[in-house]
């Protein structure tokens, strides 16, 4: 008998994927987790019935997450990680050497438990000393936080369950206050074919708070429809106008300085979302 995953992205389409076995399964106090192994894309973490990350694509989203305001930014020493348990973004974030702390803050410790276990190439960095790892909620985090970060960034679930405050103007407004003068943040905002008004709704409470704001997308075949966006709101810094210099040599599999530009070159139907 073989067994099937479907994600349902909306109620007339889905993905799925031929599941090995489930590792693991709970319900945790803020969602459904789930840890599958997968034969097309190794083990996979699905919270809600959604795809968060797996191990063949997940280098996609944490690098495009992380190093675009990273070398956007002239000197990131202070950053966050709203979300995130994985690891992912952490581990990418640590390849700055100007990174002096990185704070990862999670709301459910169970996430960053079994990715620890499961996916332990992505969420291998999260004891490096320069990583502080807080079991908490990222919405208050941000409250608290006056002036400390240079670049946050938002890796958060879809605007469902714990994650919904974090798609709102107020949360957009609580980063402003915590980044610092010439600070940057990122977040993930969904896919333009099934969550267009969501897109666009988030680009203007952004655009209405930072001066510099744009939208930039990444190919995630996991996640639905594959093109994924994001929206990078700044006090000073365009990612547009990075100088050459500003990039230095680190590994990575998708991010290049030829795709930190490109990657803001958008499709017109995508465009659009932002006028």
């Amino acid at each position: 008998m073989e067994l099937w995953y479907t994600e349902k992205q909306t109620k007339d389409f889905g993905i799925t994927a031929k599941v090995k076995r489930s590792l693991h399964s709970e319900k945790t106090d803020y969602q459904q987790l789930d840890m599958l192994e997968t034969d097309e894309w190794g083990n996979m973490l699905v919270l809600d019935g959604m795809v968060m990350t797996t191990q063949k694509d997940e280098f996609v989203y944490h690098e495009m997450v992380a190093h675009v305001p990273l070398f956007t930014h002239p000197n990131p020493k202070h950053v966050l990680v709203v979300g995130g348990g994985d690891g992912g973004v952490i581990r990418e974030v640590l390849k700055h050497k100007q990174v002096e702390t990185a704070t990862l803050v999670e709301i459910d410790g169970k996430v960053i438990e079994y990715s620890k276990q499961y996916l332990p190439e992505i969420a291998g960095d999260l004891d490096d000393p320069r990583v502080t790892v807080k079991v908490a909620d990222g919405f208050m985090h941000i409250a608290e936080s006056k002036r400390a970060y240079d670049v946050i960034m938002v890796d958060s679930t879809e605007p469902v369950g714990p994650a919904a405050n974090l798609f709102t103007k107020g949360f957009y407004s609580g980063i402003s206050k915590a980044l610092k003068d010439d600070g940057i943040f990122v977040a993930q905002t969904d896919n333009p074919w099934f969550k267009a008004d969501l897109i666009q709704q988030v680009y203007k409470d952004v655009q209405e708070i930072f001066p510099v704001t744009r939208l930039y997308t990444a190919n995630i075949p996991t996640y639905p429809s594959g093109l994924w966006t994001f929206t990078i709101g700044s006090k000073i810094h365009d990612p547009l106008k990075v100088k050459d210099q500003r990039f230095t040599e680190m590994e990575t599999k998708y991010y290049t300085k030829d795709i930190h530009f490109a990657s803001f070159a958008l499709p017109k139907f995508v465009k659009d979302l932002t006028e």
